[in-house]
């Protein structure tokens, strides 16, 4: 099979890695891949949301399997005319897209399915919403309705920072149209999980449970980011509590998009907030997780092409995937300034001296003059897989002191919780 990656980030990457060992695989294509995929893939320069370009591509390239790694694209409608074209592709249709495209649907398709989430308003006028907030107690949930790269969510202590938080994402306009609907939630409390499962929109196949770290800074403060870190798995999801996820969250979801009219095919994504009620729903994700995916996908045995090619022909009952007993953890590497402004072009170093056995997924590189430097927020994703969870931690730590560019940021506390337990 000749396979197109679509995307250019350390998720991508993870999904090179992994296609790369199938012996289904003979070519893989990434478009625009980046500095570290170079060395599994051939890069092509073609924007993620080239939709045009890259059916040409696919077309020109006899592809077998598009594998679409950011949200954008799938919201575009990429996987709508890749189909119309009769070129398989592996991702939600436009219209299950707007599971993660917009979160007042997600809330919609969860108040009417029973699936558990915070309770929630939508608005439209940022004077509805301030009506709303007054008569609420904080703390508050803003969450811009559309698609703000992960960072459109801000947690209000006090009445207001919750109008501050109005102004900023309706008049303002700090995250652009994402914001022209806005979703007040809840606050809810407990320790969040990620959960991700391929379904073709009747079975599933579920990864096993990762933990994010968002914030910016340790201890979790700070600013929203993409990603900080993540492993896998975390304890603090237990195999009674996945069951629950199954049965209440992720197949209700699945089977209430087919009702709706748009079945499901892909990968979708719970993020969860563990309440002392049970697992309730913060979001829904159509795509892998970044950084979730670097810290998962090394634990899996098994055919990731054969399972995404499942998920397309209808077939996921047929396919299971067999977990290593070990744990996974990924360190993300970013830019001085991330998640605001950051520099780009600095030289990165010591990646060769980095032990063999460890990963490093490349998000925001670039080569140059056959030298490597940076090119984004989230540079690299450094991740290690061992026995325990510590001492996965450890060795990741380890790989990321040999490696070295100006500014460079990194949380020292990936995994704390779980290390608390």
């Amino acid at each position: 099979m000749r396979v197109l990656v679509v995307g250019n980030g350390g998720r991508e990457h993870a999904l090179v890695w992994k296609i790369r060992q199938s012996p289904l695989v003979e070519k893989v294509f990434c478009t625009p891949g980046n500095g570290g995929m170079a060395r599994l893939a051939e890069c092509v320069d073609i924007s993620p949301t080239d939709i045009k370009g890259l059916v040409h591509f696919a077309k020109r390239k006899s592809v077998d399997l598009t594998v679409v790694g950011p949200e954008l694209p799938l919201t575009l409608g990429i996987v709508d005319r890749f189909q119309e074209k009769g070129l398989p592709v592996f991702g939600p249709d436009q219209r299950a897209a707007e599971v993660e495209g917009s979160k007042a649907f997600a809330k919609h398709l969860m108040t009417k399915y029973r699936i558990p989430t915070a309770e929630y308003q939508v608005f439209t006028e940022a004077e509805e919403a301030n009506r709303y907030i007054r008569g609420k107690k904080p703390p508050f949930v803003l969450k811009a309705d559309g698609l703000a790269a992960g960072k459109g969510v801000l947690i209000c202590t006090s009445r207001n920072d919750a109008y501050d938080g109005v102004d900023r994402m309706m008049k303002q306009k700090v995250f652009g149209e994402a914001g022209n609907r806005l979703v007040v939630e809840e606050f809810l409390t407990g320790e969040e999980a990620s959960v991700l499962a391929i379904t073709d929109g009747d079975n599933l196949v579920i990864f096993p449970p990762a933990q994010d770290h968002k914030p910016i800074f340790e201890g979790d403060k700070g600013a929203n980011t993409g990603g900080m870190g993540a492993y896998a798995p975390t304890p603090v999801v237990s195999p009674k509590m996945m069951e629950v996820v199954r049965e209440k969250i992720l197949l209700p979801a699945i089977r209430g998009m087919e009702k709706e009219g748009k079945r499901y095919r892909g990968v979708l994504y719970a993020g969860l907030m563990l309440t002392p009620e049970g697992p309730k729903v913060l979001e829904f994700n159509c795509r892998f997780g970044d950084p979730e995916t670097q810290a998962i996908l090394p634990l899996v045995d098994g055919d990731l092409i054969e399972l995404m090619m499942a998920s397309i022909e209808g077939n996921v009952r047929k396919v299971s995937i067999k977990v290593q007993n070990q744990a996974a953890v990924c360190v993300v590497m970013a830019s001085g300034g991330y998640p605001g402004p950051y520099e780009r072009g600095k030289a990165i170093k010591g990646l060769d001296q980095v032990a063999p056995e460890v990963l490093v997924f490349h998000g925001g590189t670039r080569r140059k003059g056959g030298f490597l430097e940076t090119a984004g927020g989230r540079v690299l994703g450094v991740t290690a897989v061992g026995d325990t969870l510590p001492w996965a931690i450890e060795e990741a730590y380890r790989a990321v002191g040999k490696i070295t560019f100006d500014g460079a940021y990194y949380r020292r506390d990936i995994g704390h919780r779980a290390l608390k337990r």
